[in-house]
Formats: structure tokens, sequence, C-alpha cells
């Protein structure tokens, strides 16, 4: 009967409802989801993937690909539908299983969990700057490994975005940068239905959105109808054919369209049709509409084509890279290098070493070791590429030589983002999806705030951005509350998977982007001060070494400790001089310096005992940040030493003063705590 009902109607038509009805049916089952999009945009997802977009279902991650990425994560339907109808791994259990324990079809795409996902998206705005990123990285590995007749990296980046991305800040923040660098393979399409969660987009987004992109520097397209399959395909030729300009397609789309009731609704976007209005779109269709999951053989056929095309496009392209590593041997190991992040034998000789205060009475801010750290590690790991929100001279982010990657000089290794932090962090996700660069992004660790939603998807993803945040405390003084970070720290130890390292001295600060560059499954923060500090002697202490374990013995006690006094960057130094005033009353003190409580919480319960032996609840800690979570380690006898109110305007050695975070402090408090 459904044979029967389907005969009269070509092949194209009957691909786009398939793509229609499983995602809607998918969405029914789950009683959950969001049925609308897929069903108003399955027409330009189609002409996309059948048409234009390189990929090849059976090897998802081939480098020569083109990108797709769905920012309106909220229609993950539609995704899925296109991988499982182009022959990904992803079979028809999964679809069933949408929004279920265990599958591989969660409420939003998460990259690396089902195959073909480029990037987790869902936060709008997310993926659009995600997919700029991807861009960038394809511009500037052609730019550094592309030969004449060796085009490698030639490969374009598509996305669709919602009325909801594009009102979202960050997406506003990238697109801007994005028209400055004219990245010409960049291809977008808009979905324009007019209709977000809380009705008529007329409530809140009356602005000429085309015109906007214009003035960014995009080239723009209308298509008036998204089921007119021609227009769409000649939009996506014309956009493909500017290579000056992204762009941006603007489609004007029914969500859920065919649905009897809801078509142009609030009620198509965020909840399952129901089962008498989905039965009523299939009726209105010519969709069986007793069938559910329902799939002609004659689809199958049509699109599984994509694996054939596929693997023929990955045949052509391996074969020229096999003639590049012939003509090129010595840039094709080092393509493989980037490609796999693999770092140079011998390249931890290049971090530099620090003669401590003593010898040469220079004491060095830990955001100045971080830049000359930076600066020798640069050459060694060539694919460490990255740049600063407008903060270079203050962040240490730059590298002497390597110039501004900008629209008329691919040649540039250093990303001016301009004030745009939250655009910043999302693109540099999408720069380390893509493949074959470690990004790193530098601003004050106050304004980690204004990317965090960036960096929290660093870490969901497991992607090894490197975040510089410098001007870490209130110890950057003079610029006052605004600027001085209290609450950040213990923020971002709130991120699961996120690595925060904040060092004490120049060797830690060294020693911290030796443990950011090897870390391949997630984030790595790095808070860094704007004040010097003393270079630590390290002759009767233990070694920067120490700094990959999270905490490490500093100063060992003489016999069994009195107490540990333990602290982060810049406080350090005080609980160093509270031992040793603490030695002249008799008080034996071990010193613990722990720049990074998740190195330390891997390590095992043996060594984690031995920094901070049980035995001791004589302890003190100290850190220019909120007290709350200290707790963990002091105990419930010790005592936290920090800053639960926000900063002041003055000097920053006085505001450190004012506030108690001294050396006279920290052996008080330890005094106290053991003489009762």
């Amino acid at each position: 009967m459904a044979t029967d009902l389907l005969e009269e109607t070509d092949i194209e038509t009957q691909t786009i409802n398939t793509i229609r009805f499983l995602s809607a049916d998918a969405v029914q089952q789950a009683e959950s989801g969001h049925p609308g999009t897929p069903m108003g945009l399955a027409p330009v997802a189609y002409v996309l993937w059948t048409r234009h977009l390189r990929h090849n279902p059976q090897d998802p991650d081939w480098p020569g690909r083109d990108r797709f990425v769905l920012s309106a994560g909220h229609a993950s339907m539609l995704l899925y539908s296109l991988l499982h109808l182009t022959g990904y791994d992803l079979p028809m259990e999964e679809l069933k299983g949408f929004r279920q324990w265990g599958s591989r079809t969660p409420g939003h795409p998460e990259a690396h969990l089902t195959p073909g996902v480029e990037t987790t998206t869902g936060p709008l705005g997310q993926g659009f700057a995600n997919g700029i990123g991807m861009a960038i990285a394809e511009q500037l590995l052609a730019d550094e490994f592309n030969e004449e007749g060796f085009p490698l990296f030639d490969h374009h980046t598509y996305a669709i975005c919602s009325d909801g991305d594009l009102m979202e800040g960050i997406s506003q923040e990238a697109a801007s940068l994005a028209g400055h660098l004219g990245l010409g393979k960049l291809v977008y399409f808009f979905d324009d239905n007019d209709i977000t969660i809380d009705g008529s987009t007329d409530l809140a987004f009356t602005e000429d959105v085309a015109a906007r992109f214009e003035a960014y520097g995009w080239h723009v397209a209308h298509v008036e109808d998204a089921n007119d399959l021609e227009a769409v395909d000649r939009a996506i030729e014309e956009a493909k054919a500017e290579t000056e300009r992204p762009s941006l397609i603007r489609i004007q789309s029914h969500i859920g369209y065919g649905s009897p009731n809801k078509q142009d609704t609030a009620a198509a976007h965020g909840a399952p049709l129901g089962e008498e209005e989905l039965r009523g779109a299939k009726e209105a269709l010519g969709w069986p509409p007793g069938e559910t999951f329902y799939v002609p053989d004659a689809v199958y056929d049509h699109m599984r084509a994509a694996k054939t095309e596929g693997q023929e496009a990955q045949r052509e392209w391996e074969a020229l890279r096999e003639a590049y590593e012939e003509a090129h041997p010595g840039q094709a190991a080092r393509l493989k290098r980037w490609m796999n992040r693999e770092l140079p034998e011998g390249w931890e000789e290049a971090l530099p070493a620090f003669e401590p205060t003593a010898d040469t009475g220079e004491e060095l801010a830990t955001r100045k070791a971080s830049g000359l750290t930076l600066e020798a590690l640069a050459p060694e790991v060539g694919y460490l590429i990255g740049g600063s929100a407008d903060l270079t001279g203050s962040n240490k982010t730059d590298v002497e030589g390597r110039g501004d990657f900008q629209k008329d000089s691919r040649s540039g290794r250093y990303f001016r983002f301009g004030v745009r932090e939250h655009a910043m962090a999302g693109l540099s996700n999408g720069m380390a999806l893509h493949g074959g660069i470690q990004p790193y992004a530098g601003t004050f660790l106050i304004f980690s705030d204004y990317l965090r939603p960036s960096l929290r998807l660093s870490a969901l993803m497991e992607q090894p951005v490197v975040y510089v945040f410098t001007h870490d405390s209130i110890g950057l003084g003079e610029d006052g509350p605004t600027h001085q970070p209290v609450e950040h720290l213990m923020a971002l130890r709130a991120i699961p998977g996120a690595t925060l390292i904040r060092p004490a001295d120049a060797n830690e600060a060294a020693r911290a982007w030796a443990a950011a560059v090897t870390r391949t499954d997630g984030p790595t923060a790095l808070a860094l001060t704007r004040q010097t500090l003393p270079i630590v002697d390290r002759t009767e202490l233990t070694t920067a070494e120490g700094l990959r374990r999270g905490a490490y013995i500093l100063r060992e006690a003489a016999g069994q400790p009195d107490a540990v006094l333990m602290g982060t960057g810049s406080e350090v130094q005080h609980a160093l001089q509270a031992a040793r005033a603490l030695e002249k009353d008799g008080i034996q003190a071990q010193v613990v310096s722990m720049p990074s409580w998740e190195l330390f919480e891997e390590q095992s319960e043996t060594y984690r005992r031995k920094v901070l032996p049980p035995s001791v609840e004589a302890r003190v800690s100290i850190e220019a940040g909120i007290t709350q979570g200290w707790e963990r380690y002091v105990g419930p006898e010790g005592t936290a030493i920090g800053v639960d109110r926000f900063g002041a305007s003055a000097p920053g050695e006085r505001v450190m003063k004012e506030y108690g975070l001294t050396a006279e402090r920290v052996a008080e408090e330890a005094r106290s705590l053991v003489r009762g």
C-alpha cells in the first residue's frame, strides 16, 4: 500500500519527505524534540548533501572532506536522518532511540559521539562560530602545506543556522570577523522561518538580517521558497563561486511544513506534533499515514550513492596526498605531525629555564614568563597557533616573526580576534575540531565570563584549546574590582574536563605550557599574573617539574610536619616566607605548591596522601580568590585565606596587603592551628 501511494512521486520528493518524517517520527516516539525545522529545511539539506557536500560516510574523518555544521542543533533529527540515509554508521535503531539513554542520537548533536557530527551544537550561535573556525583552519593549512599542483586543503564549510543563532551575540562577533577575513569557502544557510519558541520573530527580531551581513562584508543571496530545489542549487553554486567573501543564503521556509494546523507556528518548534497532527501531515504530503520510520528502498538506493561517490572523492584525495609525499617528503612528514598534533623529539629542551631571583634580583610576572615560553616553544610546535582578544601586549601571546593572519596575508600565524572574547573561543573550538591546529586564545581572567559557554564546550568536546588568562587576581591593582577576578578560579575549576593551572613562578609557567601542549583530551586554562613575582630558588627546594602532578611538596619540613601550607600562583611565595618564620618558632611546616587541582586529582591516592598527610590537621591555604572549595584540602580543622568579596582600586601590593594575602597572615593562622 505504501508503495502504491508513492509510485507517482519522483525520487527527490520521496527522499525529502523521508527526511521530514523520519525526523518527525523520532520526535514523536521520544515525546520530546523539535520536528518543525527538519520538516521545513529538508529540501535545502537534501540539495546540499546530494549535489554539493563532499563527504565519505565510510570514513567520516578524512581530512579532505567538506565540513557541515548544524548550528541550529535543536533540529538534530535533520542531521541524524541525513547521516542514516547516506550510509553512516547510524542504523535505524539509533533513530528510534532518539534522545534515549545510551543512544548515539542525543537531543543535540555531539561531536565524536555520532559518526559524521563535526561539532557539538545546541547552545545557539556556537556552531555558527565553530564553522568559521573550521574555515580559518582550512585557509591556514592550505597556505602552510598546499604546493603547486597539490591542493590538499581545498574544501568548503557549510552550516545551517536559525533566527535564534543570529540573535545570539557570539554569532555577531564571529560574523564580523569572518567578513573582515574574507573567508570565501564559508557558506551558511539562514533558515528564515519567522518562528522562535515564544512565537513570531516579530516579537523581538525585526532587523534586516541581509543588510547586516552585507555590512559585515558577506555575500548575501535569497531563496524565496525552501522547496524550490533549483533555486537552492543556484544559490549554492553562486556562493561557491564567491571566493573573496563568506556567503549567507537566506532561505524562506515553513516550520512544520505540511502540518495541517501547526505549520508556521511555534507549536511546531519545540514539541512533538502529536499523533493526529503527524498523521495529517503525512496525508497532506502524500506519505503513508500508517507508517512510522518508513524508508522506501528507492530512497536508500538514491541516498547511498553518497558512499560510492565519497569513496571515489577520498581515493582521489589520497592519491594526491601520496603524490605529494613523493614530491615534497619533508612537507608531508611535517603535515602528518600537525594533523596528529605530534610533538617533535626533544621539544621540551626548548623550554626556558629562569634563574632564581636571589641570583639575578629580577622578578618576573608569570604572564611574561608565559610569553617567553611561547616564543621558545612555537618554533618547535608549529601547529600551536593562536592570538588574543585585543590584549596582545598584556597577554604576551604574540610570537616574533609570525605575522598576522589576515585577508591579504594568509601566511600570518597570529590571530587578531578583536574585542570578541566569545567568538574567539568559539572559533578556537572550530579550529581544533577541524584538525591540524592546537589553538590558544588570550584575554584577561575576568573576561573568562564572556567566553565561558565556549570554554565549557571545549571541555564537553574534549578539545585541547589553551586559554591564556592574564591579570589573574586583585594583584593587578588600579583597574579595580571590575577587572579584578575573584570567583573566576573556582568557576573554571567547576567545569568538568577543564584543567586550570595557576603557576607560582616563571619556571612553573614554563612547565604549565608543557602540560598544556601534551593535553589531548580537553582544554587547559593558564591563570597568569600581571604583577612581578620572585623566581623561586630551587637549589634547596624541589624543581618545577612537580607541576605536572598538579601539586607537589615545594619545601619539605624537617621531620614530621606540624602544619601544611598550600597555595597557588602569586601566593605561594607567602607560604614559603611563612614556613621560614614558623621554623624560628619551632613549628615545622611543609609547603605545597598546588597549581592545578585537576592534575592533582589524577594522581594516585598514595601520592596525594604524601603531599597532604592525613595526620596533619593544621592546614592553611592561600589563594587570591574565593575560599569556597578549599575545604576539600584544608579539611574541617584548617583555614582558607582568600578573597570573599570584590576587589578595590589601588596599587596591587596595597590591595593584597589590605585583604590579608600576606606571609604574616599565613604564619599567624598556622600558629593558631598548631597551638590550638
